[in-house]
């Protein structure tokens, strides 16, 4: 009897000395990160059959266990991963939003100064002061889409270097995890127990390597765990390591993705794949906010210099000169509009194809009477000029919406999106090149060095003028007219006469238009009335004139069109120049220059808040998840005390039950 006495009582003492062992080390354990609260699991010993039962043979441990839930843990994990997406998200796109709407650093304060400069020189032609201020504005101007382009260039190289860390820090994680894999298979394949220290260290690295990108995990026969990203692709399996790469993108050299360093290369891996964590947070974040902003800066550079200049070329500067004459300036703004834009070859392709693109010319206003304003059909965003599948066949993507803009087969030009692409020789199929008509365009624009020196050669004048004689009878009158591109002055001087019924005198192939909106078309004298309409106005070689009022009752009136000879107190093409600030000359003509500035400034400051907001909801979340974990898995002081006591009683308990064992055993002997 006193054997098992003794027995029972020194299982007692080993099961109470574990479990105190186990509560102080959750004890000195309570601040370590990730640490998952221990307990002893105990069962009781096979108990000794005898004739009278039963008797029970003591207590052992089974195991050391964790207070560990792996759905709780893929929950933290999944919250962490979001959570670092979006900060990472955040934390980048706030910079742009700051950019885009200062109120002194943005782009809308300059534009005002700009067309206010351009209004004082409608209003006061001659003036050279007036105009030196265009001039400064202009450069002013200039330097501002300069300086906002090379923030976000600042940025961008900002991006790239940290998706070079973070793939760097993913590496050191991966080799860190398989490592551990590796011990915790020879630790629990010896023991036959967890090692749950090891298992710990491990959960953390993978919470850890969370924030980095989001990852998942599939736990293995022997202990070890196998995590993968994206859609599958191994990072760890088992006890190896795979290695990521940051490596330019095939498609985009200046691009830093992330590639996956496999036995006969890197393969590039497609930035659809790689989400959460501040790798995708920063990936998501240049491909749908950085690459959008600087499109559209870009092609606000492109349309306000394109648009500009195209009326610019239509007026008549203060020395006289007008387009075609020698020492004619008809840009005001330099850009890359008749340079290639930028094409890249895709790394991989093996064909000789040689593309090259230009921006197209805005469409002009309507003819004959040129109502209406010069627009851009421009779109903010990059293109993917893919080869295949049959031979010299190509298509053209618009990578903003993945739209397919053009297709053709064989060389020649193709326009799109208000782009003219030419083709000088085709690629083999799967050859590919993306097209960035945006990237360098905010950073060339530039003021006319010529007009920068001499302030005269701005074109505010309208370069062809009517004279009435002074001995008209009539109330008949004709405006100082319009013109449009390609407009030519070789007709005149034209002298007209003027009838009771007819206009003559008029040069060439003439269009009338009026007052019911009919036109007609034709040479020689063109007829005051057509039917029950009057004339409102007539136009020839690309030049329109509007009348008004009634012919001479008798004899005739006449006229003179010539080309302008009180070109310094005229400012009618810079009054013109001038509406360019209100007229819908973006987006197809439904936008002016700051509705669409104001909408990327919007849109941009839309998506800021949107993502804050996600990144509160996101943190609460995980806050919750968190909270959950430590319910579950963390070390309470209060709790661990208590199991203190608990387990020193049991202790002392089971210590008195060897005691009595003892004196039982001498009473034995004693009577002897």
């Amino acid at each position: 009897m006193s054997s098992g006495i003794f027995s029972i009582g020194v299982s007692g003492l080993n099961a109470a000395q574990l479990g105190l062992l186990a509560t102080n080390h959750n004890i000195v354990n309570a601040n370590t990160p990730g640490y998952t609260r221990q307990r002893t699991v105990q069962a009781t010993n096979v108990a000794l059959m005898s004739g009278a039962g039963a008797i029970g043979q003591g207590v052992h441990v089974q195991t050391i266990e964790r207070l560990y839930s792996s759905f709780v843990t893929q929950q933290l994990n999944t919250a962490q991963s979001r959570v670092s997406q979006l900060d990472a998200f955040y934390s980048q796109i706030r910079q742009i939003d700051n950019l885009l709407a200062d109120s002194s650093a943005g782009l809308s304060p300059a534009l005002q100064d700009f067309f206010s400069g351009v209004q004082q020189v409608a209003s006061n032609p001659s003036l050279l002061p007036a105009r030196q201020a265009l001039i400064s504005s202009a450069q002013t101007l200039a330097e501002r889409f300069h300086a906002m382009t090379t923030r976000l260039s600042e940025i961008r190289n900002e991006v790239n270097s940290r998706v070079t860390s973070a793939v760097s820090d993913i590496n050191s994680y991966a080799s860190l995890i398989a490592d551990l894999n590796q011990r915790i298979i020879v630790s629990q394949a010896g023991s036959g127990q967890p090692a749950n220290d090891l298992l710990d260290r491990r959960d953390l690295l993978i919470n850890e390597l969370n924030q980095l990108v989001q990852v998942t995990t599939v736990t293995n026969s022997d202990g070890s765990f196998n995590v993968f990203i994206g859609t599958g692709q191994p990072l760890v399996l088992g006890t190896t390591a795979q290695q990521l790469a940051a490596i330019p993108s095939a498609d985009d050299p200046t691009k830093i993705v992330v590639g996956l360093k496999l036995a006969n290369g890197t393969l590039e891996l497609p930035e659809s794949l790689i989400t959460g964590g501040q790798l995708g947070g920063l990936i998501s974040f240049r491909a749908g906010s950085l690459d959008t902003v600087q499109n559209n800066l870009g092609r606000l550079a492109a349309s306000l210099s394109l648009t500009f200049n195209a009326q610019l070329g239509l007026g008549q500067d203060l020395t006289g000169r007008i387009a075609g004459d020698s020492g004619f300036v008809g840009d005001l703004f330099s850009i890359t509009t008749a340079t290639p834009l930028s094409i890249l070859p895709n790394v991989r392709n093996t064909g000789s194809g040689s593309l090259s693109a230009t921006f197209s010319p805005p469409v002009a206003p309507n003819p004959p009477n040129f109502a209406g304003n010069f627009y851009t059909e421009q779109m903010p965003s990059d293109y993917k000029i893919a080869f295949g599948p049959g031979a010299g066949d190509y298509t053209v993507t618009r990578l903003s919406d993945n739209a397919q803009v053009a297709a053709g087969n064989g060389i020649g030009t193709i326009s799109f999106d208000g782009i003219d692409l030419n083709i000088t020789a085709l690629g083999n199929n799967g050859d590919s090149f993306v097209l960035k008509p945006y990237a360098d365009a905010a950073q060339s624009l530039s003021v006319n060095a010529s007009i920068a020196t001499d302030p005269r050669l701005i074109a505010a004048a309208g370069p062809v003028g009517v004279t009435p004689d002074i001995a008209n009878t009539g109330a008949f009158t004709i405006s100082q007219g319009v013109v449009g591109i390609g407009y030519s002055t070789a007709n005149v001087p034209a002298n007209l006469q003027l009838s009771a019924t007819d206009l003559q005198g008029v040069p060439g192939t003439w269009t009338a238009v009026y007052s019911d909106g009919s036109q007609v078309t034709g040479t020689g004298n063109i007829a005051l009335a057509n039917g029950s309409a009057n004339l409102t106005g007539f136009g020839f070689d690309n030049m329109y004139f509007t009348v008004a009022g009634t012919p001479p009752a008798a004899g005739t009136d006449t006229f003179v069109i010539d080309r302008n000879t009180n070109g310094i107190q005229d400012g009618r093409n810079a009054l013109l120049l001038a509406n360019l600030q209100t007229q819908s000359t973006m987006d197809g003509g439904t936008a002016n220059y700051q509705a669409a500035y104001g909408r990327l400034v919007a849109d941009n400051g839309i998506r800021t808040r949107e993502v804050k907001v996600q990144l509160d909801a996101q943190t609460v979340v995980l806050q919750q998840a968190q909270a959950t974990r430590e319910a579950l898995s963390g070390v309470n002081l209060d709790e661990e005390a208590a199991n203190l006591l608990k387990y020193q009683q049991a202790y002392q308990a089971a210590a008195k039950t060897i005691e009595i064992g003892n004196s039982l055993f001498q009473t034995i002997l004693s009577l002897r």
